[in-house]
């Protein structure tokens, strides 16, 4: 199978249609397009949990890691309470480089007011760079739980920050060395603390409680992975405005430079939302210094449209990121 995201008739056939174990607290459990499931503590109390793995070569992995599972626990409308991690280090690792793993971690749940609750370090022959495997824990109230089912035709589209930030991020510091043929170390700086930006729960907690009806963290896969989930989770189609995507010149600069798709890059920091009045939330978010764009809108159609220039294209099945692209380049 190819590296990246499984595509979605194969998880469908192989990994969700294998599911039937049930239990009275589930909520919401695995399904297509959702990143995290959500359990029944209270009565009116609901936790939510979210995993994800990440393998990148140790820029930022620490952060990212915790960002990615915070970020798909705020996106139910949840109040992130802590992660677990499972860190798979290869023979060729240091304490120190552990040390700064670690660090970073902490760092990032303490400015999301989460921490870390426990997990497991092991050194193996297994991996031959570092796998960090994450939990997101949060809490919410049964009645504030934002699921991707609730989007509807007619509603606003909405995209916070700008897409690709992660990817850019990540790009410009793997292959700064390469990139300052062309760049100025001012250009690849800015695009290097990107990564700054990973969180979205500040954006997840406005918009939650300014008319947001769901939430969709836009990461692996990119801005056109996360519409084509938010999308097929709903049963609803897309009109979506291309020019109207917020993106950096960073971006579209670094992504040139490697002949590779800004749309399809890893997007963690922008957050999707739907919202029966998109502009309200834009609204309250700017209120609160994030920025947000109305990209589009849900449709009564099974057609996911990008509209350009009054052109009409379709979007694509999730495809892997192009950051995969990028490392099995760097490493032939």
């Amino acid at each position: 199978m190819k590296a990246g995201k499984l595509s979605q008739s194969v998880l469908c056939r192989s990994v969700l249609k294998q599911l039937h174990s049930k239990n009275d607290r589930v909520v919401l459990g695995a399904a297509f397009g959702t990143d995290a499931c959500a359990i029944r503590v209270e009565p009116d109390e609901i936790q939510v949990l979210s995993v994800d793995p990440v393998t990148l070569s140790g820029v930022h992995i620490g952060k990212i890691a915790v960002c990615s599972a915070l970020n798909d626990v705020a996106a139910m409308g949840a109040s992130p309470v802590g992660v677990l991690s499972s860190i798979l280090l290869p023979t060729s690792s240091n304490e120190t480089q552990l040390r700064a793993i670690i660090k970073e971690m902490d760092e990032t749940c303490a400015q999301m007011h989460a921490q870390i609750l426990g997990g497991h370090t092991e050194v193996t022959r297994a991996v031959q760079e570092p796998v960090l495997t994450v939990t997101g824990v949060g809490v919410a109230k049964r009645d504030a739980l934002l699921q991707l089912s609730n989007v509807r035709p007619g509603m606003d589209i909405l995209v916070t920050k700008w897409v690709g930030l992660e990817g850019t991020a990540v790009i410009a510091s793997e292959q700064e060395e390469l990139l300052r043929a062309r760049y100025s170390q001012p250009f690849l700086d800015k695009a290097k603390a990107y990564v700054l930006h990973m969180s979205v729960v500040p954006e997840a907690a406005v918009a939650a409680k300014s008319g947001a009806c769901a939430m969709h963290d836009a990461s692996e896969g990119g801005i056109f992975g996360a519409l084509w989930e938010m999308a097929e989770a709903a049963g609803v189609g897309l009109q979506i405005d291309l020019k109207k995507i917020p993106i950096r010149q960073e971006t579209i600069e670094i992504c040139e430079f490697f002949d590779i798709n800004p749309y399809k890059l890893a997007s963690q920091g922008a957050m999707l939302i739907a919202a029966a009045d998109g502009n309200a939330v834009a609204s309250a978010l700017a209120a609160e210094g994030i920025a947000a764009t109305v990209i589009g809108k849900a449709t009564d159609s099974n057609d996911r449209v990008l509209l350009c220039d009054g052109e009409r294209r379709f979007l694509e099945t999730p495809q892997t990121d192009e950051l995969l692209h990028i490392e099995r380049t760097r490493k032939d």
